[in-house]
């Protein structure tokens, strides 16, 4: 959905900034991004991976469902899920400036069905943003926050459809251990990495607490079941995609409600 009527003052400023995302504007012309681009090709690998997901769910078609974007940054997949068919996608981040950029870049993209919203992620439920939505994603997130468990907690609540998870992880932990006593041991579900960006609170794609838990993939599997996912399943990457999604450095799991 294009906007004709994009003002020169709203093409200068979307212009004027850089940003993390190919953004093409009415017009032809294309937003300025990080690295001079370098990084289109995990975002591109994303949504492949994504669209795999949504036709195995809904292979009927997705027009007239809701979506539900956290942490959505700049609102780049936002605004695929509703050229893609979603007919309502709320959009929420906890950064002010981030829920600024998705206004200025819907607006001049003319892309009506994107709402967004600040609101931290542990503070999601129906009566702040609505829903339960068809889709939750959570793209680029767990791994910045220190209470990743209770994250996905709020995306099962907000959730009664489908659910698809991306985010950074580290190697995994397994054996058992003592649980108390040499006489009772248990079994290691997975493990968590504790990564230090206290420093980095101030940058647009860090934590906003500092503290941050990253999961193993057995790890993300094993809690997405816990907290009531179904069918929870790891996401191929397609051979030519970002090289941490083609390693396994991150990954993109799905689960069902």
């Amino acid at each position: 959905m294009s906007n004709p009527a994009m003002s020169a003052e709203m093409k200068q400023r979307v212009l004027d900034k850089t940003w993390f995302y190919d953004f093409e504007l009415p017009d032809g012309s294309h937003t300025r991004r990080y690295e001079d681009g370098a990084l289109d090709l995990i975002h591109d690998t994303r949504l492949r991976m994504l669209d795999q997901a949504l036709g195995k769910q809904w292979p009927g078609g997705i027009s007239g469902r809701s979506a539900l974007d956290i942490a959505c940054h700049q609102g780049y997949f936002s605004v695929q899920l509703a050229r893609r068919g979603f007919a309502q996608v709320t959009a929420v981040d906890a950064r002010a400036d981030h829920v600024a950029d998705v206004e200025l870049i819907t607006s001049a993209i003319g892309e009506s069905r994107v709402r967004a919203q600040q609101c931290d992620v542990h503070a999601l439920s129906t009566d702040a943003v609505g829903g339960p939505f068809d889709l939750v994603l959570c793209f680029g997130l767990l791994y910045h926050l220190e209470n990743p468990i209770g994250a996905l907690r709020r995306a099962r609540e907000m959730c009664s459809g489908l659910c698809v998870v991306e985010t950074q992880v580290v190697p995994n932990l397994s054996g058992n251990v003592d649980w108390g006593s040499y006489r009772y041991v248990k079994p290691l579900m997975g493990s968590f990495g504790i990564i230090d960006e206290t420093y980095e609170t101030h940058g647009m794609e860090a934590s906003v607490t500092g503290i941050c838990l990253a999961p193993s993939t057995e790890g993300l599997i094993w809690i997405m079941e816990k907290v009531g996912f179904k069918d929870v399943t790891l996401l191929p990457c397609p051979d030519d995609g970002y090289e941490q999604l083609r390693f396994g450095k991150r990954v993109m799991v799905s689960g069902r409600i």
